[in-house]
């Protein structure tokens, strides 16, 4: 194997292991000011395996989460992180934070979903922070 086809196996490798990595997914939203989409759920939980596996793959599929930092997080691995994004709420939670002019903004989708309704919600933050951006936009000098 040539050392570029190694490199680039690595590479495609480490994108698609950190796709969905909850510090990359922050880096990413930092660096951009994209918005952040977070999927918190757990190994138990029959809605939160739906989501990760059939609704999520359908949204991507449809190219949606391109247009956010997107992450999972795991309760039963990320615990303290978990629990700090979902204040002891209900799993499965689509959680979206957007920098806005007057610090981050959350939204939170909570429950089952079909796939419709999680790229509404997407949608409908992207909608936001375009609507934010704008308005930054005509208020400065």
């Amino acid at each position: 194997m040539t050392s570029l086809t190694l490199a680039t196996i690595l590479q495609a490798s480490i994108i698609a292991v950190g796709a969905d990595d909850y510090a990359a997914a922050r880096r990413e939203t930092t660096d951009t000011g994209r918005p952040m989409v977070i999927l918190v759920g757990a190994d138990w939980c029959p809605a939160c395996q739906t989501m990760k596996n059939e609704v999520v793959p359908q949204v991507k599929r449809r190219g949606l989460l391109g247009r956010v930092a997107y992450a999972v997080v795991n309760l039963d691995r990320q615990k303290d992180l978990g629990q700090q994004l979902v204040a002891d709420g209900p799993i499965p939670q689509f959680i979206m934070y957007r920098k806005t002019r007057e610090g981050w903004k959350r939204r939170r989708l909570v429950g089952g979903q079909n796939a419709e309704t999680v790229e509404a919600f997407i949608k409908e933050g992207l909608e936001l922070d375009k609507n934010d951006k704008l308005a930054h936009n005509d208020a400065s000098p």
